[in-house]
């Protein structure tokens, strides 16, 4: 009498255990540092089975952004596009900030997820109203581009942390070497390399600090156009 077939080894996954454990694993490294692979392997089944259910990198990318920015709901409108801008800003960063890659990933593809395209209308609606006229585009995309750029920015150095404290030594040394001659390479050093390779909490405050700088600069200078001054 033949033995009954054993039950697949992937029985009971499904897209959402698979967009999950890929959450996690950005969480941990970078949504462009791990591979099909990586996944597979996270969750114990062939990297076919991955593809089969899914499909690839680029899929589960943005299945993985769409997961994590899914709450995201635009700040109700706003006379004051300082403020509204602040505080979506503000409410977008511990979702980004946590999940390192999600910057860059809005940053190469834009707005093209369900729970950010409100998130647009709106905002080009108030930068209407508050007088940017046909420049609202161009202000939205300076606004929430600088803020991506200053995560991306800091995400960066996670997909490269197997080059070990070697690399990194000798990237301080050069620096150090650097501020012999020049001032202005001491000021950068001072106020923006070296707290940003502390210890990881300080990294991390000094992340967010310099994030809602470029906020606050980005809405300055578009205030500053907006007046004509």
């Amino acid at each position: 009498m033949p033995k009954p077939s054993s039950p697949p080894f992937h029985v009971g996954l499904t897209p959402a255990r698979i967009i999950d454990v890929a959450v996690d694993l950005t969480r941990d490294s970078h949504l462009f540092g791990w591979s099909i692979r990586d996944l597979a392997g996270r969750l114990d089944v062939a990297p076919s089975v991955i593809y089969h259910h899914i499909g690839g990198k680029d899929r589960i990318a943005r299945h993985v952004v769409e997961r994590v920015l899914e709450p995201l709901a635009p700040p109700p409108a706003s006379p004051d596009w300082q403020a509204w801008f602040r505080e979506l800003l503000n409410s977008i960063y511990p979702a980004v900030s946590a999940h390192p890659g999600l910057a860059k990933w809005l940053l190469m593809h834009g707005p093209t997820i369900p729970s950010v395209i409100p998130v647009v209308d709106t905002g080009i609606s108030v930068l209407q109203h508050a007088g940017f006229g046909d420049r609202a585009g161009l202000a939205y995309a300076a606004l929430l581009n600088n803020a991506m750029l200053s995560v991306s920015i800091g995400d960066e150095r996670l997909i490269h942390e197997d080059d070990g404290p070697r690399d990194h030594a000798a990237m301080m040394e050069e620096f150090r070497l650097a501020t012999t001659d020049s001032p202005g390479v001491a000021v950068l050093t001072e106020v923006l390399i070296t707290p940003f390779v502390e210890s990881d909490s300080a990294a991390t405050h000094n992340r967010e600090s310099y994030y809602r700088f470029v906020n606050d600069i980005t809405i300055a200078g578009l205030a500053v156009m907006l007046t004509g001054a």
